[in-house]
């Protein structure tokens, strides 16, 4: 099965494709599996591992909303997986390398979206960005021993140009992705109405969420003619002046702002008592004490709490409990 899928590849993928057969390989070398292509088997460790579990309790945008509809960072990994297989079939592309880079992409990100990202970067002398934690969760804290091609992709979706053509996929798709389900969700949490979207964006892309989505990948597919990842005029300043007003209408929002120094509060107090009392971490997390230093191996603990085991952590250590008289 698996050699069918390499000359299926050979036949059929476009010349700027990343054929599965070609991977430089992993860290530590692993006897190969007869029915999977090495991406495949990477899909499916990053599905299989904790942190990817864990991100159906980690929030997207919004802290704590009440409602069954908002995006959390599952989701929004699995709209990104979504757009991006899209765009990489489209283009004749690796689909099983695009996806495996797309589901792993946010393995490292912090509680409270953004916000709790922002905190620790503020409160570590080593600093902290996602991208970095998604590749050291899977190179060290989950041991998925991925490929070198999927670990590449996973560490530059943010800013950097990834090697591969899947990998530079998957960073215009969670554009694409993030930049989209965002409105919506600020539709639904009134702090946007169809109406304030810019007039320009909605007639370059559409009036829905759908209609935009689908106007965004056609325009990356297109634009790949040449075999570039991107977008051509005007669709590129477009959407890049819609990013800078989603900044100024909802990221900076002061409404949806409004809980964000109570995440910065709680995370720079677990911080600060976690590395004054380090044996209080899970030995799990303690063991990579002396070869990373404790700061890192306490950024490592807060980055993988859920929201909610965040704040039960908090309330269990800081806040005080009623006491009952029996």
């Amino acid at each position: 099965m698996k050699e069918q899928v390499y000359k299926m590849e050979r036949e059929f993928f476009c010349k700027n494709a990343f054929l599965s057969e070609n991977t430089a390989g992993r860290l530590r070398p692993v006897e190969e599996c007869p029915l999977r292509t090495p991406f495949q088997r990477d899909r499916d460790r990053i599905i299989h591992c904790k942190s990817f579990r864990r991100l159906m309790h980690k929030m997207q945008v919004f802290l704590a909303p009440e409602g069954d509809h908002y995006r959390t960072r599952l989701t929004h990994t699995l709209e990104v997986t979504q757009i991006a297989r899209t765009i990489a079939r489209g283009m004749m592309l690796n689909e099983d390398l695009t996806e495996a880079i797309a589901l792993g992409h946010d393995l490292g990100h912090t509680p409270f979206g953004h916000s709790g990202e922002h905190a620790l970067n503020a409160i570590c002398p080593l600093g902290f960005k996602h991208n970095e934690q998604s590749l050291r969760v899977c190179d060290k804290l989950e041991n998925l021993n991925l490929t070198y091609e999927v670990r590449d992709g996973i560490v530059k979706h943010t800013s950097e140009i990834a090697k591969t053509k899947e990998g530079q996929i998957v960073r215009w798709a969670d554009h694409i992705a993030y930049i989209n389900h965002d409105i919506d969700d600020a539709i639904r949490a009134g702090i946007l109405s169809p109406d304030d979207i810019p007039k320009d964006a909605c007639e370059l892309f559409g009036y829905t969420h759908g209609e935009r989505i689908s106007t965004m990948v056609d325009a990356v597919i297109a634009h790949g003619s040449d075999g570039d990842i991107g977008m051509d005029e005007p669709y590129d300043s477009v959407i890049k002046a819609l990013h800078s007003f989603m900044f100024q209408a909802v990221y900076y929002n002061p409404v949806a702002k409004s809980e964000d120094h109570k995440v910065e509060g709680m995370i720079f107090t677990m911080y600060d008592y976690y590395n004054k009392d380090p044996k209080k971490l899970p030995q799990e997390y303690l063991k990579n004490a002396d070869e990373d230093g404790i700061e890192r191996v306490v950024c490592d603990y807060i980055a993988g709490m859920t929201d909610r085991y965040a704040i039960s952590e908090y309330e269990k250590l800081f806040i005080p409990k009623v006491w009952q008289y029996k």
